[in-house]
């Protein structure tokens, strides 16, 4: 028998969770929502369990988002598999941040997109000296879902949108800094931080063995940053991005030239909004309509395709530029819906 896409165990008071699908650096599939949604039910109820853990099996990560194929097939197929997906992801999101008990989640290795997701709401969040955390949808013809809008727009200053506009990685300094993580803990030392919360009240095991991150690991400038993102159109970030003295600058602005410019409009609108929402359930609600109609665009395909599928890095964005955008097409990505699900998290 092939072994479970989700391990849940119990040791001592702690329920573990491990994303268990290594050479897939644990991407996220239907099935594991539901089974991570129903063991989080069920230990939610249990005196037993007083902390869970969250983690990610092999080396590599804890998670590297969604089934991206998964979803390129559907888009190409015109199916409806990924709607129902992504709001049982969405509640799951929105469950670890009403979790009743804490979650540690450890963001040790790549975490990326649907990885945030899980980790990003979690109460207590744990980056290593190897974790790299990114939401890079935009170069899928996509946006930044799992609550990512409404995490990004509560960044320190600009921080937030850089991230999702050019949807780089950082390390662990800056991921504890941009507020997407909380403590760092070398990676040598997560065995013994395991066995403590086993035992010990959560937040002071973590804190007992977090330490300082390394210098090195930050690479984020408030300062050109700032100015640079302060623009409200992603023509006008470009265009400051370019013309700023600061090499990092005009590297940015490279980069954000190879996304999709209808994802980028989009994203920028749907942090700009998240930051004016009340609270976490509404800014999935809003990337549920999103994410359905770039769906249904035809960005989404071809980005998954050329970083994916055949992996020519050569994407054909239809628009190709962002003054191409109609601004009818926006509007229509943030119209309601008619029958949107249900996010609100279950018994609450």
């Amino acid at each position: 028998m092939s072994a479970p896409p989700v391990i849940a165990r119990l040791i001592g008071h702690l329920g573990h969770l491990t994303l268990n699908r290594p050479a897939a650096i644990n991407a996220l599939t239907a099935e594991m929502v539901t089974i991570i949604r129903r063991t989080l039910a069920m230990w939610a109820a249990s005196d037993r369990v007083r902390t869970v853990l969250v983690s990610g099996a092999g080396g590599r990560g804890l998670c590297a988002g969604g089934d991206i194929r998964a979803i390129h097939a559907d888009a190409v197929s015109g199916g409806t598999a990924s709607l129902d997906f992504w709001a049982d992801e969405y509640r799951l999101n929105a469950t670890i941040a009403a979790y009743p008990k804490p979650i540690v989640a450890w963001m040790d290795g790549l975490v990326m997109g649907g990885g945030i997701g899980i980790s990003g709401h979690a109460s207590l969040r744990v980056v290593t000296e190897r974790s790299r955390l990114a939401m890079p949808e935009v170069g899928i013809g996509f946006h930044p879902d799992v609550g990512g809008s409404w995490l990004l727009s509560r960044a320190p200053g600009q921080l937030g949108t850089h991230l999702a506009l050019t949807g780089n990685a950082i390390g662990a300094a800056d991921a504890i800094a941009v507020g997407l993580a909380d403590y760092y803990v070398p990676s040598e030392r997560l065995p013994y931080l395991r066995l403590a919360l086993a035992r010990r009240d959560a937040a002071d095991a973590v804190t007992s063995f977090a330490t300082t991150p390394p210098e090195s690991d930050r690479t984020l400038a408030h300062g050109w940053i700032d100015d640079s993102y302060c623009d409200d159109t992603v023509a006008g970030i470009v265009e400051r991005l370019a013309h700023h003295p600061d090499p990092d600058a005009r590297a940015a602005a490279k980069t954000i030239a190879t996304r999709s410019p209808t994802s980028l409009v989009v994203t920028l609108r749907s942090l700009r909004s998240a930051a004016r929402l009340p609270d976490l359930p509404a800014a999935l609600a809003q990337e549920y309509r999103l994410s359905a109609a770039l769906l249904r665009l035809p960005d989404l395909a071809e980005g998954i395709r050329a970083q994916i599928i055949d992996k020519d890095r050569q994407p054909r964005w239809q628009p190709a530029t962002l003054v191409d955008v109609p601004p009818e097409l926006v509007d229509a990505c943030f119209a309601t819906i008619d029958n949107p699900p249900d996010l609100t998290v279950e018994g609450q």
